[in-house]
């Protein structure tokens, strides 16, 4: 399949070959800056993306940590309590609900890391059609 430009460049008959390599030189030069900048943006929007992620997990952490002191002391003693004064079973129970909470929250975190792509797709497919245009032109 040949990618054909929008708007064809018009070609001097008249041009030498000095200027053409010129032209080709110049264009070249371009289309790899605007490559790097590709994917100097694709990457930038990858990191905030990630940077997010961690930040949630910090925070998930801080008030997981903060809350299941208070929480801890609160249920040991009210299971406790419940169960005929058996403090030491009131506090099993309580960890293993802290447990199950904190792989809730950790699960929810670690997700948010597989969202953005570290592949950069965009940048690929810009350079595959940048040689399917580069091939296209070396045919005609």
């Amino acid at each position: 399949m040949a990618v054909r430009p929008h708007n064809p460049v018009p070609v001097d008959p008249d041009a030498g070959i000095p200027d053409l390599i010129r032209r080709l030189t110049d264009d070249s030069t371009r289309l790899a800056k605007d490559e790097v900048r590709l994917a100097k943006l694709e990457m930038q929007d990858n990191l905030r993306v990630g940077a997010r992620g961690t930040l949630q997990l910090a925070l998930a952490f801080g008030a997981g940590v903060v809350a299941m002191v208070a929480a801890t002391i609160f249920l040991a003693a009210l299971l406790g309590r419940l169960i005929g004064h058996n403090y030491w079973l009131g506090a099993m129970l309580t960890g293993a609900i802290e447990l199950s909470v904190g792989f809730w929250l950790i699960k929810r975190g670690v997700s948010s890391f597989g969202k953005p792509s570290y592949t950069l797709e965009e940048t690929r497919e810009s350079l595959k059609n940048t040689q399917a245009w580069v091939a296209a032109q070396r045919a005609d």
